[in-house]
């Protein structure tokens, strides 16, 4: 068995990214804040470890059978990855990306029925991307989006209530215009994506500095993080507008993709403490490390 080539399935460097959601969700949630001294209980404690395996399952369920239904497109414009290459059989990848994906929802049924239910969901959502969104220009960005708002749930979800649960429109919209960006990663040409999720963006900043002014959350330990947060998505994002190349546009979406950690740490420590958001920090480093042995996109 080829476990480098299983694992380039998996995109481990994203996979971060899907737990920062949850610890993000989580903190939106109230457990870091259950008691003065910030303190959660081992039952939390054991939640959230569960609801973090089950949104990394998940996502590297969706990327792995996004792969397996994008085969033949795969050996035109990507024959060097996993599967056209041969390294990792159709077959195979498509029994490893469902039992990842069964996994994922047993292990959030573990937590609660509502978090169990909302990995359900998600997991169709998955498939509904993978399988018949993927290629509309609205819906594919949209449904993409709908996966990360879901996440996002799932990690609110882990008191078995869905408190400030409006925040899962942050991601919707974000990973909307992410994946709009990449709509030109094989051949460029796409200043008009990019003009668009620029706008988007500045959406997204807007409502996480809305959402908590109207929740009675301070914005003060907030800022900082999403101040490099903009820094780190416009700045690739501008370059790829300048010089509308493939390559370009990758690290757009690259740093698209990453800096989501950053976003997740902005609401983490706006509804919690900043250890919290030390905790969610880590992530970024570890999928920077990851990013340079493993493909992002």
């Amino acid at each position: 068995m080829n476990f480098k080539a299983y694992a380039q399935l998996a995109r481990p460097a994203n996979l971060p990214t899907a737990a920062a959601d949850i610890l993000a969700g989580a903190a939106i949630a109230g457990i870091f804040t259950m008691d003065n001294q910030g303190q959660i209980g081992e039952l939390q404690i054991g939640s959230l470890l569960l609801l973090v395996a089950s949104s990394v399952f998940l996502y590297a369920a969706g990327v792995i059978l996004n792969d397996v239904f994008d085969f033949k497109l795969d050996q035109v414009e990507r024959p060097e990855r996993p599967i056209p290459s041969g390294r990792v059989s159709l077959r195979s990848a498509a029994t490893y990306g469902i039992i990842l994906l069964l996994i994922g929802i047993l292990f959030a049924f573990l937590v609660n029925n509502l978090s169990g239910i909302l990995a359900f969901f998600l997991a169709l959502s998955i498939l509904l991307y993978d399988t018949v969104a993927k290629p509309h220009g609205f819906f594919g960005p949209l449904n993409m989006g709908v996966c990360r708002g879901l996440n996002l749930l799932l990690g609110i979800s882990i008191l078995n209530v869905l408190p400030n649960w409006w925040f899962a429109l942050i991601p919707v919209i974000y990973i909307a215009s992410i994946t709009l960006i990449s709509r030109g990663e094989v051949h460029g040409n796409n200043k008009k994506h990019i003009v668009f999720s620029g706008i988007l963006y500045a959406i997204v900043i807007f409502l996480v500095l809305g959402f908590m002014l109207v929740g009675g959350r301070t914005l003060g330990p907030a800022l900082p993080f999403l101040t490099i947060f903009a820094v780190a998505v416009y700045g690739p994002l501008f370059k790829a507008y300048r010089n509308n190349s493939p390559g370009n546009i990758k690290k757009a979406v690259v740093a698209g993709v990453l800096s989501l950690i950053l976003l997740d740490t902005a609401l983490a420590v706006g509804f919690s403490h900043w250890w919290v958001g030390v905790l969610v920090i880590l992530l970024l480093p570890l999928s920077l490390g990851l990013s340079k042995l493993f493909a992002v996109t």
